[in-house]
């Protein structure tokens, strides 16, 4: 005991990030937030709502629904996004955050994707404690500005080696417990607490999905949502002795990476609203191929080019892991939207983005195969994504030029940066509510959807949650 008590000492930071994170936590109040970051915290949650909708008539949706039915053990509190069943917090989450990055279409932070944790445990415990609107929002903008400020303090310089210390699902579950203990109406020194359970929950660092592609990737939002729910849900019971996990230099962030920044734990907090710099994907795809599909919808829609007239497509400069290619398909959802030239050629097939791009036969579907093996990199040095997320991080974004060659020798090029979505050029209230429309029509239709609309677009003023939950179903 005396051991782990002179460590323990030895180990401790002289600051308080643990408890200045937790008391902006708790004391943010809906007032406090500038109208501009409240009404992108509802996009945000427009966004993430349609694209799990989106996902309905894909097998791991079902499979994602059915887990959430099995274990949904206690009282029936949050429904189940596509299906329409009542289950418990903890259960609805795993299910709607699974569902939230299933197509890969939700949001891209300069740390990962919030979103798949921030908006279905803020909607799970809000539908289930009867919160109001103006509450779901207030934790909402809670949990973008902490969840961001912790998983910067993990990044690794610029010269870092991506497959080392890369762990988005690692700090991802304090984009559901940071929610969870705002919603749960936790005092500081139980956030404080919440805090050092999410450490407990946080695994180490790793790369098994870069090296299988599995669709098991978009399970660990589900997990860690969960995980974030449970973690509140303990804090509020009540433990000892579990303070101040990111004041001791060995808890988190330093089996996280060899250089960890603390000083970003409490960085502008509540000056600089890292909500506002969340990047909301415009196609469902991997962040760095939403401007490569981007400049193929301007050329196709603005030259009336049809995916047989095409005899070569380049991206210049091409993303390092992100041009992979197989004559006999592809393994995985993941795998595919990984991919550059898989992506382009879906969409050059199918405009309308939607789980009718994955469907399991798409991902060996011939044609795809075909125009997708047109596809190359440009002549110009590749992006490398540790230069891509600093840049990211720094309000820039890697400039893409595609150019398409017709089989009657014509030649057609666009070149573009921040595409549509990203927060140097963020979408409208309008271009919001009609891409919902695009990303739900998979379970929502006619009345159904309008009425789901106008209550998401006016989410500010709903007195209950609840009476919105019950409409997110087919």
């Amino acid at each position: 005991i005396l051991i782990g008590l002179v460590g323990s000492e030895m180990c401790i930071r002289d600051s308080k990030y643990t408890q200045t994170l937790a008391d902006f936590t708790a004391n943010l109040k809906y007032e406090d937030i500038p109208p501009e970051v409240l009404e992108r915290a509802k996009h945000m949650a427009m966004q993430t709502i349609g694209v799990s909708l989106g996902a309905n008539g894909l097998p791991m949706a079902e499979k994602a629904i059915d887990i959430g039915k099995s274990c949904g053990t206690g009282e029936p509190e949050a429904t189940l996004w596509i299906d329409g069943s009542k289950v418990s917090m903890t259960s609805a989450v795993f299910c709607n955050s699974t569902l939230a990055d299933m197509l890969d279409w939700e949001d891209c932070s300069w740390t990962g994707h919030p979103s798949a944790g921030v908006i279905p445990v803020s909607w799970a415990v809000a539908e289930a404690l009867h919160k109001s609107g103006k509450e779901f929002l207030t934790a909402v903008v809670a949990a973008y500005e902490v969840y961001q400020r912790i998983a910067m303090v993990v990044q690794p310089p610029a010269d870092w080696d991506f497959m080392k210390g890369w762990g988005l699902t690692s700090w991802q579950v304090f984009a559901g417990v940071t929610p969870a203990a705002k919603l749960m109406d936790l005092t500081p020194d139980q956030i404080n607490q919440a805090f050092g359970f999410g450490v407990l929950c946080c695994p180490i660092p790793s790369q098994l999905h870069h090296i299988t592609m599995s669709d098991a990737y978009h399970y660990e939002h589900g997990f860690r949502a969960k995980d974030g729910i449970l973690a509140a849900l303990c804090a509020k019971a009540g433990v000892d002795n579990y303070m101040d996990c990111f004041d001791d230099t060995y808890s988190f962030d330093y089996h996280m990476t060899p250089t960890p920044r603390p000083e970003w734990y409490a960085k502008d907090l509540g000056k600089r609203w890292l909500t506002m710099e969340v990047l909301l994907k415009h196609w469902p795809a991997n962040m760095w191929l939403q401007t490569p599909i981007e400049l193929a919808h301007v050329i196709s829609t603005k030259y009336h080019i049809k995916p047989e007239e095409i005899a070569d497509i380049e991206l210049d400069p091409p993303t390092v892991g992100r041009m992979y290619f197989s004559p006999e398909g592809f393994n995985s959802l993941t795998q595919a939207q990984f991919s550059a030239p898989f992506m382009l050629a879906a969409y050059l097939l199918e405009p309308t983005p939607g789980p009718g791009w994955f469907d399991r036969a798409k991902l060996k579907d011939p044609r795809i195969l075909e125009l997708a093996a047109k596809v190359h990199g440009g002549p110009s040095a590749p992006h490398y994504l540790n230069q891509c997320f600093k840049g990211f991080q720094n309000g820039e974004f890697p400039t893409k030029k595609l150019t398409i060659t017709t089989k009657d020798g014509k030649v057609y090029s666009e070149s573009m940066d921040c595409h549509p979505g990203h927060p140097r050029n963020m979408l409208t209230h309008e271009e919001f509510v009609e891409r919902f429309k695009v990303q739900a029509a998979p379970t929502l239709k006619g009345e159904r959807m309008e009425q789901v609309v106008h209550a998401l677009a006016d989410l500010e003023n709903c007195d209950d949650v609840a009476s919105i939950g019950a409409l997110l179903h087919k």
